[in-house]
């Protein structure tokens, strides 16, 4: 019997790369995501057999909803031996504006709650069973603050404390906490940057990575590998050539339509 990967946001971007890996390296897929046809589409288009997969149709910002995808889950494929919340979304707030503050929540229940109610319903099946991996997909924009970016930055850089938590919370069931932070990755999701994005991957590119760091046992990375060592840097600097260094950037584009 072949093991079982369950992954949010598959219906584009990191999350199709990551379904596509683990595809091909033998997995059954637990694929989760709102627009179910594009799921069912790139599947056919990729000559995945209905028998290898299941999408679950869910909304990763409402817990209940992605609670009751991962116990359906559970109910027809079993225990996954990995989650992978990759689930998330990305636009700037200015505080500035009343409505950014709904934005910012929606942010946050995205790519914060939302990790955490993706790993809930397995936390207790896999610490029975002794072993399993909880992934969170958080970001290198979690490492810092950004001008423009203060809720995806202050979102992922929850996450990353989190999963952190969790890690050891889990140290002692055999079930290992994965944090992995993306560079710029050449998504939907980035493409509507209007900024400079160094070091910027393909999706392919990204999820063999991710799926070797996974595989190998890693609990962090950051990747590609120059984005950890960009980031590191940017800790270091004092606060004043921090500011300066990015006054007058392009600002993440807002939106009021979350």
């Amino acid at each position: 019997m072949s093991k079982l990967v369950f992954i949010t946001g598959a219906s584009s971007g990191i999350g199709q790369a990551l379904a596509l890996r683990y595809h091909q390296a033998g997995y059954s897929l637990a694929l989760v995501a709102r627009r179910v046809n594009e799921v069912e589409s790139w599947a056919n288009d990729h000559g995945i057999s209905e028998a290898s997969y299941k999408i679950y149709s869910a909304d990763v910002a409402i817990a209940d909803s992605i609670m009751a995808a991962g116990q359906a889950c559970l109910s027809q494929q079993g225990v996954p031996e990995i989650v992978i919340a990759n689930a998330g979304i990305s636009v700037g707030v200015d505080t500035a504006f009343r409505e950014d503050i709904d934005a910012m929540a929606s942010i946050f229940a995205t790519n914060t709650i939302g990790v955490a109610a993706t790993f809930q319903p397995f936390i207790a099946a896999m610490a029975v069973r002794g072993y399993g991996k909880l992934v969170g997909m958080a970001s290198v924009a979690g490492i810092r603050g950004l001008p423009g970016h203060g809720g995806y930055c202050a979102s992922k850089a929850a996450l990353i404390s989190y999963c952190e938590s969790l890690r050891g919370e889990m140290r002692a069931t055999g079930v290992k906490v994965v944090t992995l932070c993306p560079g710029y990755i050449d998504t939907p999701l980035t493409q509507k940057n209007k900024y400079p994005m160094p070091f910027l991957m393909k999706p392919e590119a990204f999820a063999d990575q991710a799926f070797s760091a996974i595989e190998g046992g890693a609990s962090y990375r950051v990747i590609p590998w120059q984005m950890g060592w960009v980031a590191k840097l940017l800790r270091l600097l004092p606060n004043a050539l921090f500011d300066k260094l990015f006054a007058g950037q392009p600002r993440k584009h807002r939106s009021t339509s979350l």
